[in-house]
């Protein structure tokens, strides 16, 4: 719903019948005039954007509708704006109304409508073609100043069937005749009260000053109805000087009212970490060995046992398998964080749960980038180096080559991993062939790039491989780090433990832990080897 003022626009307006009977008239809104609304809403109503026919529009004081007083009874569109005729119905606030009304309290109207088409121009305005007008609302204060837009009030006296109207004047000097006052030692006839009665023109309302800083203060001290009287004419004084970005009719500003305004959280919490363990995810972590030591041992054959031709009546080839015993050191990965009693009772959403989160997910990060330290000391130098030229991938498919060679020429083990930090992935996904199109194919709607050597999945981390191999890419690692890596070459073992919590009565505060023991082991440091990039 948007509440919009009309500006000063002169009319001169009269009854269908031609007989005025509490009726008001004026303009309800002008077209082609930007008008800034109560929520701070540039908008303009193009021509024709209210409609003269359907439910007429109910008339209320102050947009309230607990204070409806009449309907809109005549509706007239024209080139500059909408004009209307209300009627004032003959309630009790009907009558106070009118009565401000024909005394230029209330000399302003505002009207209530929905937009149903509208666009913005370059400015920002709303410029609105069509809306749905529900309401129009007497008011005293406008957001356009003090231009009238009531232009005349007519209402039945209470004493003759003569009707009374102020018909407002284009000229604001024209002198206002003032009724005769009854000399007090005489008694008044009734037939003098009716004629002093049709001499009774509505005045202008009252402008207060700005009171000034001792006013306001003695008035203070006074307290009662001084300090009230004086409160109200400061506001009317600051809502008088309002421009038309400041408020709009009926605004109750928010520091009027602070002890009514919350002050939201909203939730949940932004997270601007992703609590994942990219080298974790792709080698698996293999349960600790429950042993009651720091250490224990992996096992591994430095020397396999042998087979040869043998010739008749010679010795069988025998060799001694050696087996290594490598020891394997638990690290404890933990985190603490301190919370008191009033934290965890007062605040919403809860703190706790939301630094407990934070709390495991550093641990996730902090053991991962252990994992993908190990990795990256645990390679063999493979001698390859990808030269990363535009247009030309030979380089970097020779080093995958290079790499995966050293890792099957004593093993037959093929590759299965391509490690490498974020830098080496954008330089993975622009690599380009003679052509100008990607090398690693870029998926779309499931469709693979039929020139592609794998395919880096678009901007993303995950579902992406190289020449066959699973690309893991890594913020961990160093920058310019590329490993060709077979996974059963490098183990993970964890075990996490969770949170440990513990009060502390002498500071009203929990204290809480969260820990796990890790650990890694290179089994063959020949299955990861690096390429350098140059």
């Amino acid at each position: 719903m948007i509440r919009f003022n009309a500006t000063s626009v002169t009319l001169d307006a009269a009854a269908p019948d031609g007989t005025p009977s509490r009726t008001i008239t004026g303009i309800a809104a002008p077209y082609n005039v930007v008008a800034t609304v109560s929520d701070g809403t540039e908008i303009m109503l193009s021509p024709g954007a209210l409609p003269v026919d359907g439910p007429n529009p109910k008339l209320f004081v102050g947009h309230s509708a607990e204070k409806v007083i009449g309907t809109v009874i005549a509706r007239e569109d024209t080139p500059d704006g909408m004009l209307f005729q209300a009627k004032i119905a003959k309630t009790v606030l009907g009558e106070e109304s009118l009565q401000l009304a024909l005394e230029n309290v209330y000399d302003q109207v505002s009207v209530g409508i929905s937009p149903l088409e509208f666009s913005y121009n370059e400015a920002g305005v709303m410029l609105i073609e069509k809306a749905a007008w529900t309401e129009l609302s007497l008011v005293s204060h406008g957001a356009f100043g003090a231009g009238a837009t009531i232009t005349e009030v007519a209402a039945s006296s209470s004493t003759k069937t003569e009707e009374l109207c102020n018909t407002k004047t284009e000229d604001p000097t024209t002198e206002t005749e003032l009724p005769e006052e009854p000399e007090v030692s005489e008694p008044t006839a009734p037939e003098v009260i009716e004629a002093n009665a049709q001499k009774l023109f509505a005045q202008p309302k009252r402008q207060f000053a700005m009171p000034t800083p001792a006013e306001y203060l003695a008035a203070m001290h006074a307290g009662g109805d001084t300090f009230q009287n004086v409160n109200a004419a400061y506001k009317e004084a600051v809502r008088s000087q309002q421009t038309a970005l400041q408020a709009a009719a009926g605004d109750v500003l928010t520091t009027d009212t602070p002890g009514l305004l919350p002050v939201p959280v909203l939730g949940p919490l932004f997270q601007d970490l992703n609590f994942v363990r990219p080298v974790v995810s792709a080698f698996g972590a293999r349960a600790m060995p429950n042993t009651p030591s720091k250490t224990f041992i992996r096992p591994t054959i430095t020397t396999h046992t042998s087979a040869a031709t043998q010739t008749e009546g010679s010795a069988v080839s025998a060799t001694t398998m050696v087996i290594a015993s490598n020891t394997v050191t638990k690290t404890t990965v933990a985190g603490q964080v301190t919370l008191t009693m009033q934290d965890m009772d007062f605040t919403d959403p809860s703190s706790m749960n939301l630094i407990l989160n934070d709390l495991a997910g550093e641990y996730l990060i902090k053991t991962d980038d252990i994992a993908a330290d190990a990795l990256v000391a645990g390679k063999t130098a493979s001698g390859s180096t990808w030269t990363v030229t535009a247009d030309n991938p030979t380089s970097l498919i020779n080093a995958l080559y290079d790499a995966a060679r050293e890792i099957t020429e004593d093993s037959n083990y093929f590759p299965t991993h391509l490690c490498v930090s974020p830098d080496v992935w954008e330089k993975l996904g622009s690599q380009l062939d003679g052509s100008k199109r990607p090398i690693l194919g870029y998926t779309t709607n499931g469709v693979i790039g039929q020139n592609s050597i794998g395919r880096v999945g678009g901007l993303q981390y995950t579902g992406m491989d190289v020449m066959g191999l699973q690309l893991v890419v890594d913020n961990n690692f160093a920058s310019g780090t590329m490993l060709v890596v077979y996974a059963p070459g490098y183990e993970i073992y964890e075990a996490q433990q969770g949170i440990l919590s513990i009060a502390n009565p002498s500071t009203l505060s929990r204290t809480f832990s969260y820990y796990g023991y890790f650990a890694t082991f290179v089994a063959k440091s020949s299955f990861i080897q690096g390429i350098v990039i140059a």
